[in-house]
């Protein structure tokens, strides 16, 4: 039978666990949530399944909140309640399948890491099939899924709510979805239905989540932010302080991925370069005076400047200044063989587009360090984070 909770979740990385989950649970206990929570494993990965076997137990897991809040110690010991079931695309596709056809599910939410939109040659129509296996790819197996909420459910409300580190994910992945409904020759009333029921919303995500607990939970800095574009008939999963409703969000964007994402790639580009020991921290590398140098140079002197120029001036130093507290955080562990995972998309999604916004809007500002860390191609870590 459906599992029928009304948020169903793809994705069981510690991010979620420690941001969108915690949300929930706390909502839930101040009775501002939909409900609980139905996890989906994307991947056939060992660490995932083993997640995916401890979340199925629906007992919750702990959420370790460590560090500096304005100034202040926080340390907290969180109890996340709000997973109340966790089903694998690779062993119980079918019941995924009938858990958002037939279950009572208002709102999808993802993240699926830097590779999870990428398609895969071996997905075809016949995937769409009752009895097919699942599709190897994320966007295939949300069309399938769709698919069948369409056939089973047209007029129930959907709200699709992608959290991977992507601008405009929500418009990203209609498109997504939509063009792979007309490569499979799917019905144009289904496609109708993809771009004109469905709302997709965009949103943007915040919050240093440093390490795994086992067998589910995770360890993260206390500030958290999940920015969402204001759409009309949006479902959001719940209220909570750091769920902000906006109709700039590409503001938000530009501040994370400029001033704390830039961060983490300059630091990993220091580390790269240099061949640092595998275990350095972003606190270690932020207690290296040549390295932080670099990194205070390339935020004052090469970016800064870009707020400025795009009207955002009064917000980028303020926001920088809680980031430079949030990298000098005491008590995580936040590898920087992780951040370095996928670097050059990294640098291609955090570097780059400083680069050309300085080129449109401050054409004579020299930005020499983020010119050559994109135009180095040294060695990657492929190990995601």
């Amino acid at each position: 039978m459906p599992l029928g909770h009304p948020i169903l979740q793809f994705g069981t990385s510690r991010f979620l666990q420690a941001h969108v989950d915690l949300f929930v649970s706390q909502a839930l206990d101040a009775g501002q949530a939909l409900g609980g929570i139905t996890v989906v494993q994307t991947t056939g990965s060992a660490q995932g399944a083993a997640r995916v076997a401890a979340l199925a137990e629906g007992r919750g897991y702990p959420v370790r909140l460590q560090g500096l809040m304005h100034g202040r110690e926080v340390d907290e010991l969180c109890h996340c309640h709000a997973v109340k079931a966790a089903l694998s695309t690779t062993t119980q596709w079918h019941r995924v399948r009938r858990e958002l056809a037939e279950g009572g599910v208002q709102v999808v939410v993802s993240n699926t890491g830097d590779a999870g939109w990428q398609l895969a040659d071996a997905d075809g129509p016949g995937l769409a099939a009752p009895d097919a296996a699942a599709p190897q790819a994320f966007p295939a197996k949300l069309l399938v899924l769709l698919h069948d909420r369409w056939l089973a459910q047209p007029e129930a409300a959907l709200s699709l709510l992608p959290c991977e580190l992507v601008s405009r994910n929500g418009d990203r992945l209609r498109e997504l979805v939509a063009g792979l409904a007309r490569a499979w020759q799917l019905p144009a009333a289904f496609e109708d239905w993809l771009r004109g029921h469905l709302v997709w919303g965009n949103s943007l995500v915040d919050r240093i989540v440093s390490a795994p607990l086992a067998p589910a939970g995770a360890i993260a800095e206390p500030y958290a932010l999940w920015a969402i574009e204001r759409t009309a008939g949006l479902i959001v999963p719940c209220s909570h302080p750091a769920i902000v409703a906006t109709d700039a969000l590409e503001q938000f964007e530009r501040l994370k991925l400029w001033l704390l994402n830039l961060a983490h790639t300059v630091l990993a580009e220091l580390w790269l370069r240099e061949g640092q020991p595998a275990g350095r921290t972003v606190l270690e590398a932020m207690h290296v005076a040549a390295w932080r140098l670099t990194l205070e140079g390339v935020w004052t002197d090469e970016v800064l400047p870009v707020f400025d120029a795009l009207g955002q001036g009064p917000a980028a130093p303020a926001y920088r200044d809680e980031v430079r507290e949030r990298l000098l955080n005491p008590f995580l562990a936040h590898r920087l063989a992780d951040i370095a995972g996928n670097h050059d998309q990294k640098k291609a999604r955090r570097l780059a587009p400083v680069v050309a916004a300085a080129r449109e809007h401050a054409p004579a500002l020299a930005q020499p360090w983020l010119l050559g860390a994109i135009a180095s191609s040294g060695p990657t870590n492929q190990d995601p984070s």
